[in-house]
């Protein structure tokens, strides 16, 4: 290991103890970095499409010391977060332009017979977030980190979460061998509780106050919960604490949005170990970018030139895989060209993020020696255009969407709805594989107690999951929590209108989308199937499920399905 670590690149020279401020971790081996299993290749190396593995992760360290060479990362907020509160303020601000009259009684309302919460709560929301900004800017301040510290926890973090597809080492406790021992911590806990309570139930009985405008006996509920909830305790108590949080808000009309919340205190180092954490507890993400890779790669198996079109790239985390797999196709790589779509950023430069990935993946491509062109779009993706694609002819075609159109507004928010208007797009450039990945929800309702009731539910899981999977200590799990359910689930809860984000639907309700804008399904190769579930069951909980239904793959924790991956072919090419 140390004479991979002494081996100089461009001049840097990662050692153990002296060169580059970026130094990698020290407990890393070759393993830990493989894009496509390595059994997968030694069993099956008679298949034309066979997986090539990248056991050489020096370019990794490239990739990540560039990046801290050009810029301090630790100020930034997550570029999606940043990207959907700047959506938010935007709609929010068209609703004070436009709607300046005082709400109708014809408003839509629940099965209770509450009304939805209309613009004027949501922009009086809105404002008074702006009161706050100060405080968030200057508790930003005083929470900076030294340079030096930043920059080699920066490293760190980007050497474990660069290439999803990696493996778990003998470094690091599998998670399907490491369950808490819930004999301890928690049962301290549950001694003290002298009665136990049904914390759905406390739940459910305070959103049904809360839409029924009951106040006096949702604050009563609320303090019940509160007393049986804690944001450091298991998985029911954590939802208790969170759910109740987001129930408050509601009533109050007065907490920021959790976009905006989140965007003003939320930095690159603490996404980056909600993201690493993510991937060693769960293999969802993973499992999607190992999918969506590997049948790229059997497409483009003889493609001169390959094009991605990657709607929502964000830092193109998924393309290094593929990238060192395109590497060691036979007969050479092809022309790997990549069109970064995200939303625009707020500032003055709203691309400039979008631009950074492809830097940082043309100096990832130009170490395998792979030829690469990189284009970008930051805009709302219902207002792309065809002409703004630059789509030539005899290539390779992909169009690829992992987990981000339910962030795309849906014909509940306009007649003409952006969610159908993206897709039919996807469908105009007439790709040769769409590939699609999203959050099986059922919390998308108009009617705030139905949607509760089934974010609940979610939520349920979710918690659930990191319970079996993370040590209930871990400061990596309560940010994984706050970053990939809290915020979503605040959405769902706490915001109506344009500033409810999170809008998910389940995988038919995809399917019905995607049949409507002119796609047929294609089917996932069954050995990829395969494949994926023995990575699950070798390497994660036993409770992860990994089942197929027709040409969708799905993924689920304890017989609920969560995700749900497909690939698409235009119906009439």
């Amino acid at each position: 290991m140390d004479a991979v670590l002494q081996v100089p690149v461009d001049g840097f020279k990662f050692e153990n103890g002296s060169g580059s401020c970026c130094k990698p971790m020290n407990n890393l081996d070759e393993s830990c970095f493989t894009c496509f299993d390595e059994s997968e290749s030694q069993s099956d190396s008679s298949s034309p499409t066979e997986s090539k593995v990248c056991s050489d992760y020096l370019p990794v360290f490239k990739y990540i010391n560039d990046m801290l060479m050009e810029e301090d990362l630790e100020g930034q907020p997550c570029m999606l977060v940043d990207s959907l509160a700047l959506q938010a303020a935007e709609k929010s601000f068209y609703e004070v332009l436009q709607d300046q009259s005082p709400p109708t009684s014809d408003q839509s309302s629940d099965v209770t017979g509450s009304p939805e919460v209309v613009s004027e709560e949501s922009t009086r929301r809105y404002r008074h977030r702006d009161g706050d900004e100060d405080d968030y800017l200057e508790g930003g301040r005083k929470s900076k980190l030294p340079a030096i510290s930043t920059m080699d926890e920066l490293a760190e973090k980007y050497e474990e979460v660069l290439l999803i597809c990696q493996k778990n080492t003998h470094g690091e406790a599998s998670p399907n061998k490491t369950k808490p021992a819930k004999g301890s911590s928690n049962r301290s806990k549950q001694q003290k509780t002298e009665q136990p309570v049904d914390m759905r139930d406390l739940l459910m009985q305070c959103a049904q106050a809360v839409a029924s405008f009951d106040q006096s006996r949702a604050a009563e509920k609320l303090k019940e919960i509160r007393e049986h909830s804690s944001i450091r305790g298991d998985a029911t108590q954590r939802l208790g604490y969170h759910l109740a949080e987001a129930l408050e808000a509601r009533i109050t009309g007065t907490m920021a949005t959790p976009i905006s919340a989140t965007y003003s205190r939320t930095s690159m180092v603490d996404i980056l170990k909600a993201y690493k954490g993510f991937v060693q507890a769960c293999p969802t993400l993973r499992m999607c970018y190992f999918t969506a890779n590997r049948t790229i790669y059997e497409l483009a198996s003889k493609a001169t030139t390959l094009h991605i079109i990657d709607f929502g790239i964000l830092y193109g985390f998924q393309l290094p895989c593929l990238i060192q797999a395109l590497s060691n196709r036979d007969g050479g790589p092809p022309l790997l060209r990549v069109t970064g779509i995200e939303l625009p950023q707020s500032g003055f430069r709203p691309s400039e993020r979008v631009e950074e990935t492809g830097r940082r993946l043309k100096r990832f491509c130009d170490k395998f020696k792979v030829p690469f062109e990189y284009s970008f779009i930051a805009k709302n993706w219902e207002d792309i255009t065809l002409d703004e694609l630059v789509i030539k002819t005899g290539e390779t075609t992909v169009v690829n969407c992992i987990l981000r159109l339910q962030y795309t507004p849906d014909e509940t928010m306009s007649l003409n709805s952006p969610r159908d208007t993206v897709l039919k797009l996807f469908r105009d450039i007439n790709p040769d594989l769409f590939v699609f990945a999203e959050i099986n929800g059922t919390y998308n309702s108009p009617f705030f107690l139905t949607r509760f009731r089934e974010a609940l539910f979610h939520c349920s899981a979710l918690f659930d999951m990191y319970e079996a999977t993370l040590p209930e200590e871990d400061n990596c799990r309560t940010m994984v929590e706050r970053e990939l359910i809290v915020r979503d689930a605040m959405s769902v809860i706490a915001c109506e209108g344009s500033e409810r984000f999170a809008r998910p639907e389940t995988y038919k309700q995809w399917q019905v989308r995607i049949l409507r804008a002119g796609f047929k399904p294609a089917k996932l190769n069954k050995e990829i199937i395969k494949h994926a579930k023995e990575i699950v069951k070798q390497r994660y909980h036993k409770d992860f499920v990994i089942d197929n239904d027709n040409h969708w793959m799905l993924q689920g924790w304890k017989g609920r399905v969560l995700y749900a991956v497909s690939c698409w072919k235009p119906a009439k090419k």
